[in-house]
């Protein structure tokens, strides 16, 4: 395998690195004046609004399941039905709260922060252009 020298490579990795022109003031302050503009506060709100609590909830309902086991161990080897006891069953319920949380967490996205957003990254690549 042929060497390169270094002073070949040299030139040709100054050559692409990326100019400063993407990260003129003229962006900058779009993107500042963006952040700062009340359209952007209302989305940021309305993901606070939902992530927080829910985020919340589901850390509550895993701490309770496995502060249950720890606790109570004999509670949740009871049996509910067949081999199902009440430790499978809470476990269970962790996949089916991990979908449903999933499940509206895209729904509050598409109905109340998705359309928003989009008309806030247009507005701002027209203002870039």
């Amino acid at each position: 395998m042929p060497t390169v020298a270094p002073a070949a490579v040299a030139p040709a990795a100054v050559a692409q690195e990326p100019t400063a022109q993407a990260d003129t003031p003229d962006s900058t302050q779009v993107y500042r004046s963006v952040q700062a503009s009340p359209a952007f506060q209302d989305i940021r709100r309305s993901y606070r609004t939902f992530v927080f609590p829910a985020c919340g909830a589901f850390l509550g309902w895993y701490l309770l399941y496995v502060a249950a086991e720890a606790v109570a161990p004999g509670a949740m080897r009871s049996p509910v039905a067949g081999p199902l006891n009440v430790a499978w069953l809470l476990g269970l319920l962790q996949f089916a709260s991990t979908f449903l949380l999933t499940w509206l967490y895209a729904r509050n996205a598409r109905t109340k922060r998705d359309r928003a957003a989009l008309g806030l990254r247009w507005d701002t690549q027209d203002q870039l252009r």
